[in-house]
């Protein structure tokens, strides 16, 4: 979990502002409220922009899935806004690390990516028509199929990677061709520096309150 703290003097140093009446306190609270909600759609902004130049998308929703979230139900502390998005991977990417356990790796053409679901599709075709095999190879245990009429819609990306590693036009039928790699773990470095790109921005969310309260 990624916190960031922000501090202000004045009107939200705790001591002045529970000095301040009940209804004035309420008003107070209401202002950082609304100025989080404003700020906080800025910042989300700003940080899905540089998500799009950080990583090569494929889907539009994998950067809106970052948004700004304003947590108000505590009427006794002051509200908090949250920087994030629901996609769980995103946070290996911000730290970076190693994911552990057997993993398929698919080898498709190099700047092409086949998403988790479909390519579960393609493993359950190619086992449920005998057409999957492991091999050894160069210390390395790879995931072999043959060039089948019956999985040509199964094979067709990594007959089309098949082809750009060999300089081949063609991969002939009943050719092995290579799915996936077992991989005992895989290391992933930081890519993305969430809490810097927020750190960045927060005298955008500190001018958005400051703006609210300005006008109790």
């Amino acid at each position: 979990m990624l916190k960031i703290s922000l501090t202000t003097s004045g009107l939200l140093d705790k001591s002045t502002l529970e000095a301040w009446t009940r209804q004035k306190q309420a008003a107070i609270h209401k202002a950082v409220a609304t100025g989080m909600q404003a700020g906080g759609k800025s910042v989300a902004d700003v940080v899905r922009s540089k998500m799009k130049s950080d990583f090569t998308v494929k889907k539009a929703a994998f950067v809106n899935s970052l948004r700004a979230k304003v947590y108000d139900r505590d009427k006794d502390k002051l509200p908090a806004v949250l920087i994030g998005s629901k996609i769980p991977w995103l946070g290996i990417h911000v730290r970076g690390g190693t994911l552990s356990g057997r993993m398929l790796i698919p080898l498709t053409e190099e700047g092409r990516r086949i998403g988790r679901r479909a390519f579960k599709r393609v493993i359950d075709a190619l086992i449920r028509s005998g057409n999957a095999y492991f091999i050894q190879k160069g210390g390395r245990v790879i995931l072999m199929a043959e060039n089948l009429r019956e999985n040509a819609s199964s094979l067709a990306r990594f007959k089309r990677a098949e082809r750009k590693r060999t300089g081949t036009k063609s991969v002939k039928r009943g050719q092995e061709i290579p799915i996936a790699v077992l991989v005992p773990n895989v290391t992933l470095k930081r890519r993305f520096d969430l809490a810097g790109v927020v750190r960045g921005q927060l005298p955008v969310l500190a001018r958005a309150i400051e703006t609210q309260l300005s006008k109790i």
